[in-house]
């Protein structure tokens, strides 16, 4: 299964997304990583000197792994051009679109399922990321707007927590974190996971 993640915008959970997958991925058979963003956050993550449970290179290699991996996961640049777009949606089996629940990034989100619609691909869903704690009702109002719209969207929400930003420094996932929050942070990856694997 390739499953390859972008956005219209920075600042999503892009890269967060990507790792976790993967490391969830690696749960159930062996799992490629490939960093295409010019940033390369994914390679600077698995760099700094933890341990993740899959292998992670940079796009420039990726002729040489292609076929070896039964889950290959692939982190984009942020907004990506018409052009991009097309080759990212017909280059895997499913594209997921991270957005906050914030308005610009729903706006930059809708842009790109217009962008999608134009290019007829439609193998995509949406993923809400870095939903704010209670009393905020902001992950329940965008998930309303997406549905309303009858737009594909994951039932999973991934909440924000400090803990990945420590998994981060360190370079592991954020099960395995030392914080407080580790466990549930890491859950909402995994209920991520299974909607996939479905």
């Amino acid at each position: 299964m390739i499953i390859t993640v972008a956005s219209f915008k920075g600042g999503v959970g892009k890269t967060t997304t990507a790792i976790h997958l993967a490391g969830y991925l690696a749960k159930k058979g062996s799992t490629l990583l490939v960093d295409g963003d010019p940033n390369r956050s994914c390679l600077d993550w698995a760099n700094a000197g933890g341990s993740l449970p899959f292998e992670t290179i940079d796009v420039m290699q990726l002729a040489k792994y292609a076929g070896q991996y039964e889950h290959t996961v692939i982190d984009t640049k942020a907004r990506p051009d018409e052009k991009d777009l097309k080759v990212l949606a017909t280059g895997c089996d499913l594209l997921v679109i991270p957005t906050t629940p914030d308005a610009m990034s729903l706006k930059a989100t809708l842009k790109m399922l217009s962008a999608l619609t134009e290019l007829e691909a439609n193998a995509y869903k949406i993923l809400l990321t870095m939903i704010p704690p209670p009393p905020s009702h902001d992950g329940a109002d965008a998930a309303g707007i997406l549905k309303e719209n009858n737009l594909s969207t994951f039932k999973s929400q991934i909440r924000r927590y400090t803990a990945y930003k420590k998994a981060a420094l360190h370079g592991l996932l954020v099960r395995d974190a030392k914080d407080a929050y580790a466990t549930e942070a890491w859950s909402d990856y995994q209920k991520f996971g299974k909607e996939i694997l479905r």
